[in-house]
């Protein structure tokens, strides 16, 4: 059985680019548990506020539930449910799932490969994180479902993908003058930039291409806010901040808030800055929530006397 091919072939639900890495995240999950318990089930009521939590950070915009895909990713081969009455899943209704003691786990034979190819779940594993997340949200998923990936084992096996262009970033760097889009910051150690990374704005695991158009300069932190979905781009190449995004601290403030409405820095002068089927995409499909109202200068909001004084 080629497992690494058919967790590759996920069935997931699309439209428009519509992002849904429910099964991806719930999958990520059950091989973190594995990894600690090779034989041990995940009854639904007790992962559903992980499960939960994992779809909140890292799944789509809009509110979904757990239930989804701890029913559907049985239809894929790698996962099985079972009940108190036998096996079998009760379906997607969460109160189902809790009442009937659903308990997913994955399928016994691909359990069985799992542990005969103990390299078999680090390339599983980087397969779903490239083809359904960006390389800024990786480390921190791992840790998120407590995932242990040997990096030495990375290219161990493959699944057959699209190449990523090696000119990218040099390219997306060079259009915006070494500078992060969102803050301006252009630090150096001599002549190597240091915390400066492209960013794909549609992600390349959605179609996103590796053209200018579709990518942006962005500091290490502002990369990791925009794959996050607290920063996004809007018309007129306007920052967008989300009302979601919390920070009292005057850093936070800085550093976030007080981006809200400004024009992004660059690109330089006969570049084309973002498409904006990209920038669309990215405030659908990624940006959380509603944007904050650009901040007022002080005393922009004081009364004006009839003499304009």
């Amino acid at each position: 059985m080629d497992w690494l091919g058919r967790v590759g072939k996920l069935r997931q639900w699309a439209r428009n680019g519509t992002r849904a890495p429910h099964k991806p995240l719930l999958l990520l999950y059950a091989l973190g548990r594995f990894q600690e318990d090779a034989e041990g089930g995940l009854r639904y009521t007790a992962v559903e506020r992980d499960l939960q939590r994992l779809l909140t950070e890292y799944g789509p915009p809009h509110r979904t539930t757990p239930a989804y895909p701890f029913h559907h990713l049985v239809s894929d081969g790698v996962w099985e449910v079972r009940t108190d009455r036998g096996s079998g899943s009760p379906g997607t209704g969460v109160r189902d799932l809790r009442e009937s003691g659903a308990t997913g786990r994955l399928a016994p034979e691909f359990r069985a490969a799992l542990r005969r190819e103990p390299r078999l779940l680090g390339a599983i594993a980087r397969s779903l994180l490239d083809v359904h997340f960006p390389p800024s949200l990786h480390g921190e998923l791992c840790e998120a479902v407590g995932l242990r990936l040997d990096p030495a084992e990375g290219d161990a096996l493959t699944v057959a993908r699209r190449r990523r262009d090696p000119r990218m970033r040099e390219l997306v760097l060079t259009a915006y003058e070494y500078r992060c889009a969102f803050c301006g910051y252009d630090g150096r150690i001599g002549a190597v930039p240091v915390g400066l990374e492209a960013a794909h704005v549609r992600w390349w695991a959605f179609g996103g291409p590796d053209e200018i158009e579709n990518g942006l300069c962005l500091c290490s932190l502002h990369h990791k806010l925009f794959d996050r979905g607290v920063l996004g781009v809007g018309e007129g190449q306007r920052i967008l901040v989300s009302q979601r995004f919390v920070g009292h601290s005057p850093a936070a403030r800085a550093h976030v808030t007080a981006l809200a409405g400004r024009r992004l820095v660059g690109p330089q002068p006969g570049v084309r800055p973002v498409a904006a089927d990209h920038r669309d995409w990215h405030t659908r499909h990624v940006f959380h929530g509603e944007p904050r109202l650009p901040e007022q200068p002080a005393g922009s909001d004081r009364a004006v006397g009839p003499s304009g004084g």
